[in-house]
């Protein structure tokens, strides 16, 4: 099948932001004032998340082209899609945690990629439940941390004996 230009262009541009993302929020928008929007997009690109809104077949196509199967079911609709390129968690945090501010509205998420791997919306809200990088890096560390300091205090323990055993000896030799 051959396509316009424009639309060919619009396929390869999905396909390098696919590629290149770390993950990807699908959420449906419909009826989003501009003032929302404005909002959202926003605190989107503070956290480096690119928001594009596009056709479902373009994407559909790209996400093929890519090698990204299982997608499709996901794409009726109005889809909006939020490319994460530096954090695989910050697009679903903070499109989550919009989601829930704005009360009687439609809105959803639909569904994330992760790793070329289609993910379903709840699984992006467990990802958007996650705590921060920084969070889980220092749990990690206490966890390294904890089993390092028993062997130190295990290893010191004969150490510490042979001291106290030495300083008994001293002590008797002075008495004697």
């Amino acid at each position: 099948m051959t396509y316009k230009p424009e639309k060919v262009a619009a396929i390869a541009e999905l396909q390098e932001k696919l590629q290149k993302a770390q993950s990807c929020v699908l959420v449906n928008l419909k009826g989003m004032t501009v003032a929302e929007a404005t909002q959202l997009r926003s605190k989107l690109r503070a956290a480096g998340v690119e928001l594009s809104v596009c056709k479902n077949t373009l994407l559909g196509i790209a996400a093929k082209q890519v090698g990204i199967e299982g997608l499709d079911t996901y794409l009726a609709g109005p889809t909006a899609i939020a490319f994460s390129m530096n954090d695989p968690v910050s697009a679903a945090k903070i499109i989550s945690e919009f989601l829930k501010n704005i009360k009687g509205k439609e809105y959803e998420i639909k569904a994330g990629i992760i790793d070329g791997k289609v993910i379903t919306a709840d699984e992006v809200k467990v990802l958007a439940d996650l705590p921060p990088r920084e969070v889980l890096l220092a749990q990690v560390l206490a966890g390294i941390q904890g089993p390092l300091v028993g062997l130190v205090n295990v290893l010191q323990g004969p150490i510490r004996k042979f001291a106290y055993a030495l300083e008994d000896l001293r002590k008797q030799r002075e008495s004697a």
